[in-house]
């Protein structure tokens, strides 16, 4: 039963996940606002669960108010690119994903890497799996390194590179 519980539990942080990053999209492309992204994308998306309504749309507004700072964080650990020239769907799952690094202290940081790279995989290129991962490896190295990840609880800070 518990299994089956948990099992929910993640199903519908996935679906939050999507419904907040077609949100991301329509206010960063589309130029809606995120109350008419929550209303029109996430409310629809998630039939009104009120806790992955809650999820998701802490995710859309969080990632939408520090994006010129993950855009920052982005830039310094991209080479011999510009974070503007990323491809639209890639950079917004970037952002998404250090929201839910710095900001969600109940979301280990293996399952938002995670989530972020199933997400790169299927919405955006072949090889933005891959991206993604080494991206947020070293942006979750560095927030470590500075102390900016607070997670609350046992197993939720994995870094792959520190020892």
């Amino acid at each position: 039963m518990f299994f089956e519980i948990l099992e929910i539990f993640m199903y519908n942080r996935r679906e939050a996940r999507e419904a907040a990053l077609k949100s991301i999209y329509a206010v960063e492309v589309g130029k809606n606002s995120p109350q008419q992204a929550t209303k029109l994308i996430i409310k629809v998306s998630l039939n009104n669960d009120t806790e992955s309504v809650k999820f998701a749309e802490k995710l859309l507004l969080t990632t939408v108010d520090s994006a010129s700072d993950h855009d920052q964080l982005i830039d310094d650990h991209i080479k011999n690119w510009d974070v503007n020239r990323l491809a639209i769907i890639d950079k917004l799952i970037l952002r998404m994903a250090i929201s839910e690094l710095l900001y969600f202290d109940d979301v280990p940081t293996k399952v938002s890497i995670n989530e972020a790279i199933e997400l790169a995989k299927e919405y955006s290129t072949r090889k933005s799996g891959n991206f993604v991962n080494g991206i947020l490896d070293a942006i979750l190295n560095r927030l470590i390194s500075e102390n900016k990840i607070n997670k609350k609880g046992r197993g939720l800070i994995e870094a792959t590179g520190l020892k």
